[in-house]
């Protein structure tokens, strides 16, 4: 199973309400907070719709 590290760089302070409801949705809601996901293609959509916001750290086989 895959897997992605995503981290947050942004602040959803500003932000559309949908954005930070992607935030919540990745299980991120502060600065510099990271997170292990499954990289499956609704994650990799979200992460997509906030480029901004997050970014990929790394990807895991």
């Amino acid at each position: 199973m895959a897997t992605i590290v995503v981290k947050q760089i942004g602040s959803p302070i500003r932000r559309p309400a949908k954005q930070r409801q992607t935030l919540i949705g990745l299980g991120l809601n502060k600065m510099h907070k990271t997170r292990e996901l499954e990289d499956t293609p609704s994650v990799r959509g979200m992460v997509k719709s906030i480029p901004h916001l997050v970014e990929i750290i790394e990807e895991k086989e």
